[in-house]
């Protein structure tokens, strides 16, 4: 009587576990689906930029705080000299009138806009997006690794077995999340995360034509080679926890 009564409960508990694996399976799938979308949408960023599709023309020019702090700590000197440019300006404007006052003036140069996807993408777009995605990604990633942790805690609890696959599968995305986080804002010049300021990718684009050979591989290095690790240990860790469920319903005859 008490061995069946054991049996009962030890199976009760079996599909609380299964129950939960499934919740926990969902959601990690969602997630993970999630994250490849925002990475997808930042190396699409960094290659809009790269080819010139999305110019900007310094790496300053989505910081105007910085640009109008270096103008209040202009010496007088300079403000006056840019005063006498702009005088001089004025009356050369002013001989060309005398001179020819029946000239039609000469129409302003307009900046050529590239059309991607059939509209106009500025720069302060891609920057809005860059912000965005960068602040949806951390969250997730962290509640991915968390989820494949929850998930490796269930298995132990109730004994479903699979424990190597999901134990591999919380190491990698663990992995994954590190190198994803911007170290650099942190610790910068000693390491820096596969994700980035739209700052930092607009002043290394700025820089990569004059940076040689060495400067061109170290560059696509951390805009391209670090995004393709964080892919691969994200694909490798859910195809460990998609080999964990195998296992689990191999073990109990499910399939």
């Amino acid at each position: 009587m008490n061995q069946d009564q054991t049996n009962q409960n030890n199976l009760l508990d079996t599909t609380d576990c299964l129950e939960a694996m499934g919740v926990f399976r969902g959601w990690k799938n969602f997630l993970f689906i999630v994250i490849i979308f925002c990475l997808l949408v930042l190396q699409a960023s960094f290659w809009l930029i790269d080819t010139g599709c999305v110019k900007a023309d310094t790496c300053a020019q989505i910081a105007p705080s910085a640009q109008a702090s270096e103008a209040i700590a202009e010496p007088k000197e300079a403000v006056s000299d840019k005063a006498a440019v702009e005088q001089d300006k004025i009356q050369q404007a002013a001989k060309k009138a005398v001179a020819g006052p029946n000239q039609p003036a000469e129409a302003a140069p307009q900046k050529q806009q590239r059309n991607v996807f059939g509209f106009s993408l500025k720069i302060e777009h891609l920057t809005w997006l860059i912000r965005f995605f960068n602040f949806v990604l951390i969250p997730v990633a962290i509640l991915y690794c968390l989820t494949i942790l929850f998930s490796l805690k269930v298995s132990l609890l109730g004994r479903l077995g699979g424990i190597n696959h999901i134990s591999r599968a919380f190491f990698l995305s663990l992995l994954s999340v590190v190198f994803l986080l911007p170290w650099q804002r942190l610790f910068s010049g000693v390491v820096a995360g596969a994700m980035y300021t739209p700052e930092e990718l607009l002043c290394r684009c700025a820089a990569s034509d004059t940076s040689g050979i060495f400067g061109l591989f170290f560059y696509y290095l951390r805009f391209t080679g670090y995004w393709l690790l964080i892919v691969f240990l994200l694909i490798f860790s859910q195809f460990r926890s998609g080999r964990w469920t195998k296992t689990i319903l191999r073990r109990l005859e499910v399939i």
